[in-house]
């Protein structure tokens, strides 16, 4: 109940029997108990140890490249070369080929998980939904060096004619021309260039990030209001018709999520691009032909042999790999933030 005593409000706890009675653990409105004060401290300090080991991180790549980045300037980001004890390194050949990588990896997984995770969460048959669940899920748990066998031992042989004929009818397209290429209709032309490529390495990075993108889809997805999805039904609309007003709306910051997700681990890809694509470090535009390299693949094949200057380089490399995850994931928070799932279907 609530006593006016002058200008002060003082609230008591209600009576039995009155409404609002909520028992022996009844507490005025806007007072936290002291597990919930100490949930919320848990988790501010939690936010703020991540954020703090996040700055350490880059704080520690960054002074471990002090000395390459001021040997080099802003050369560093120009140079195509890559010859760090010579003083003639840069990244500009190398990021250029990890963004290729991440790009069509992502580009090459969205449109699967996205399939994927509306029929596990449309029509897959009730008694298999949970098998499909566990069979992604299973996948996202694979280890990258298991993809990179897979692409090695057997997509670079099966996976090298349908690139052959994608080049032959698609060549008058800049990014998948292969330069000094014989006759593609020539029975006796060599593939063996098409094996190493920037695309065959993002078909098995895309590979790899689908199940991260479906399962966080299909999370969303699958609690997409009920009320709205009888109501869309009830109207009149077919299937396809309520999965595009109500989940897809409802699952958009999701699926903006989960890509960017995606993208993130497919521009950290380590072992497999390092054991399909042939290290070039020239700005690589056609996707087709061999040669590339990403960041991370870079910095597993020369840490063992690198000098000591050349490990500073590789640190500076690695230092603006994560400076470029980190803008990836700040766009992708901010992309959720402005649709966050079911606010569209919540209108």
């Amino acid at each position: 109940m609530t006593i006016d005593i002058g200008d002060t409000v003082v609230v008591t706890p209600p009576e039995s029997g009155e409404a609002g009675d909520s028992g022996p653990g009844w507490r005025p409105y806007g007072r936290l108990s002291v597990a919930d004060q100490i949930f919320a401290w848990v988790a501010r300090l939690s936010g703020a140890v991540v954020l703090g080991i996040m700055g350490l991180v880059g704080v520690f790549l960054a002074g471990r490249a002090w000395l390459a980045l001021s040997d080099a300037g802003f050369r560093f980001f120009t140079v195509q070369a890559w010859e760090p004890d010579s003083g003639n390194f840069g990244v500009a050949g190398i990021l250029v080929g990890t963004i290729l990588i991440g790009l069509l990896a992502i580009c090459m997984a969205l449109p699967l998980a996205l399939a994927t995770a509306l029929y596990i969460s449309e029509y897959a048959p009730a008694r298999l939904k949970r098998t499909f669940i566990s069979a992604v899920d299973l996948m996202a748990a694979v280890p990258s060096v298991v993809f990179g066998l897979w692409g090695v031992f057997f997509l670079q042989e099966h996976a090298v004619s349908a690139l052959d004929w994608f080049t032959t009818y698609f060549r008058w397209i800049p990014l998948f021309d292969v330069p000094a290429r014989e006759d593609p209709h020539d029975p006796l032309r060599t593939l063996t260039d098409l094996k190493s490529s920037t695309f065959m390495a993002a078909m098995v990075v895309g590979m790899m990030v689908t199940p991260i993108a479906c399962s966080i889809m299909r999370e969303a997805f699958a609690q997409a209001p009920v009320g709205e999805r009888e109501g869309a039904l009830a109207l009149g609309a077919t299937r396809w018709g309520m999965i595009r007003s109500v989940v897809l709306p409802y699952g958009r910051g999701a699926i903006i999520g989960g890509t960017m997700l995606g993208l993130g681990r497919a521009l950290g890809e380590t072992i497999t691009v390092a054991m399909i694509i042939s290290p070039v470090f020239v700005i690589q535009p056609h996707v087709l032909y061999k040669g590339g390299i990403s960041v991370s693949s870079l910095i597993a094949l020369q840490y063992g042999t690198a000098s000591p200057f050349a490990i500073s380089a590789l640190f500076a490399a690695g230092f603006v790999l994560f400076l470029m995850t980190m803008a990836v994931n700040f766009l992708a928070a901010t992309f959720v933030s402005r649709s966050r799932s079911g606010a569209a279907s919540e209108a």
